[in-house]
């Protein structure tokens, strides 16, 4: 719970500004060529040193400041660490040459770009509900990009059905996307509960990819028998994907039953691929690899957004700015409350959106928070940086799937949005089915 209400306050006013600003500036990267984490990280940083300089000069007590400060750092720290080790396995696969196998597998079976658009797609919605969104949408838009680095139509489609795919699948498993994970650890659902939102899900994101579909460039991306050889995979690369998958298991079976952070069999994942490469390096003469020079590759512009924008949207929330969200449940009713909070995700960041509807907890059957785990889950692919997995491959394809590229093509999204809280509806309220 924040202190005092500092929303009318000169302290309240300024960081409002602020985080305007901020958001301006994240929003036009490409016009203004600023990676989104310069202004998203002095937004966090400097909201929080302004509130603290406003408690000195009235003389409050700063140790309810102090405490939300410390609880943040830790709810950032899960996030900043789970995705730093996805990135680092990532980065060690491309390395192993993993992703080019995988790239030559695709083109030289002579898929045509709707296909391997589908192809994409269709994983897309299947690993994240077991991978996490954010770790699907890195590896797919690693690969989309490994097939051809220049035919921006097919790469922006692309792209956006990778994230709404990613979103979508990630909704219905309580561990597919961070948001789902905060109501499922809160306990506003069983493990089952959630699984009942597969058909709004899948519906969505089929809707979305084939209005897409008609966007994606026809003929095949180019490959030449003669010229192309078939890239080996270099030692170890196999066994570095089967231990990032044991990572993900391990991080999700520590985080259900012992109730560690989900970081933590992540962090532990680190350790088994650094003592892996150890391996290589000296019982295997020197065929391995550095983790550390993998680790230089890691999008760390991602990392930095992620740890500004939850640090600005927690500045926001200690100051009193969330309170409307209370408010917005009394008034129109949840149904309507929980259909909006996914265009709010979509602004904000879906993560703290779904943080201070679990710390107001407005009054809600399962069936609503049903609703709002999809709306927030989904809800966050309306803009590119609304999800983890947007900001993701907005890291991942720098310059070429930005928040420009998405906005135009954000109305399919939108059907396919529209389309899956119709389907919920009739299946929760009408048919009474979950």
């Amino acid at each position: 719970m924040h202190g005092m209400d500092l929303t009318t306050t000169w302290v309240g006013i300024i960081n409002l500004i602020v985080f305007i600003v901020a958001y301006f500036l994240i929003a036009t990267e490409e016009k203004y060529e600023i990676n989104k984490s310069k202004p998203a990280l002095f937004a966090g940083t400097f909201m929080f040193m302004m509130i603290g300089i406003y408690y000195a000069l009235n003389g409050l007590n700063p140790d309810p400041l102090h405490e939300e400060m410390t609880k943040l750092i830790e709810e950032i720290a899960e996030i900043y660490f789970f995705l730093f080790v996805a990135m680092t396995y990532i980065e060690t696969l491309i390395e192993r040459g993993v992703f080019d196998a995988l790239k030559f597998k695709l083109i030289s079976n002579g898929y045509s770009y709707k296909k391997l658009f589908w192809l994409t797609g269709l994983l897309a919605f299947f690993i994240s509900p077991v991978a996490d969104n954010l770790t699907t949408a890195l590896i797919l838009s690693t690969v989309l990009f490994t097939i051809d680095k220049n035919n921006k139509e097919f790469l922006v489609a692309g792209a956006i059905n990778i994230v709404v795919a990613a979103n979508a699948g990630g909704a219905w498993s309580p561990f597919g996307d961070i948001t789902t994970l905060m109501a499922w650890t809160a306990g506003k659902g069983e493990f089952v509960d959630f699984l009942y939102l597969f058909v709004p899900s899948i519906a969505g994101w089929l809707l979305t990819a084939w209005l897409l579909s008609f966007f994606v460039p026809k003929g095949e991306p180019y490959f030449d028998v003669a010229t192309e050889e078939k890239p080996t995979i270099k030692e170890g690369g196999m066994a570095v994907a089967w231990l990032g998958v044991s990572t993900i298991v391990i991080a999700v079976l520590g985080h259900q039953f012992f109730h560690f952070p989900a970081m933590w069999g992540m962090m532990f994942g680190l350790s088994l691929l650094k003592l892996y490469s150890y391996k290589l390096n000296r019982l295997e003469n020197h065929k391995g690899f550095d983790v550390f020079i993998n680790m230089k590759k890691v999008e760390n512009d991602t990392l930095l957004f992620f740890f500004g924008i939850l640090s600005a949207v927690g500045a926001l929330h200690y100051m009193g700015f969330l309170e409307y969200i209370h408010h917005l449940y009394d008034k129109v009713g949840p149904t309507a409350a929980n259909i909006g909070v996914g265009f709010i995700s979509a602004i904000v960041d879906n993560v703290p959106v779904m943080s201070a509807i679990l710390k107001s907890s407005p009054q809600m059957g399962i069936d609503q928070w049903m609703l709002v785990t999809l709306t927030a889950g989904i809800g966050g692919s309306l803009i590119s940086f609304g999800s983890a997995a947007g900001v993701g491959v907005m890291g991942r394809l720098r310059g070429i799937y930005t928040f420009g590229s998405h906005l135009k093509l954000a109305w399919t999204v939108l059907a396919g949005y529209i389309l899956s809280m119709i389907l919920w509806y009739i299946q929760f309220e009408i048919l009474g089915f979950y």
